[in-house]
């Protein structure tokens, strides 16, 4: 490697660095959007299904019961929405923790190549290895505990 291209490739080294670490931003956002709005039409159907209960009702009785059974089954299904968001919480650091740890070795690895190093080991790998155990530990956890329907 000349000293001449080597600025080029340093350059290129942090492009690709800093476009990787974009996409990965915008894939974590696009996955949070998608849990937003899958629990948005939830709550939208769940909210139907009440305003028919409400339509539906032909007496005092059953319509003076309709609040607290709503009460109760909306907490219940609230409930369960925060169990499924720590979960897709969890899984999406997941992730994105490990596409950095690849594109920092990968951005490592073009760095040590313009440079003209032999040192394929990413002093971060120690750093990462740690990072990404405690949330496949948290993953795990919370794959136990996660409603059944998921």
């Amino acid at each position: 490697m000349t000293t001449e291209t080597l600025p080029l490739n340093l350059l290129k080294a942090n492009a690709e660095l800093q476009l990787r670490l974009t996409r990965l931003l915008q894939e974590s956002s696009h996955q949070w959007l998608d849990s937003v709005k899958e629990a948005s039409s939830q709550g939208i159907a769940e909210t139907s299904a009440e305003i028919e209960g409400v339509l539906r009702s032909a007496n005092w009785q059953a319509l003076a019961s309709l609040p607290p059974e709503a009460f109760w089954r909306q907490f219940q299904g609230r409930v369960a929405h925060v169990q499924t968001f720590q979960h897709v919480a969890i899984k999406n650091q997941a992730a994105f923790t490990s596409g950095l740890q690849q594109a920092i070795e990968s951005w490592h690895k073009a760095v040590s190549t313009a440079l003209g190093s032999d040192n394929s080991v990413s002093p971060f790998a120690d750093v990462f290895k740690q990072w990404n155990a405690l949330w496949s530990q948290t993953t795990e956890a919370a794959q136990r505990k996660a409603p059944k329907g998921d």
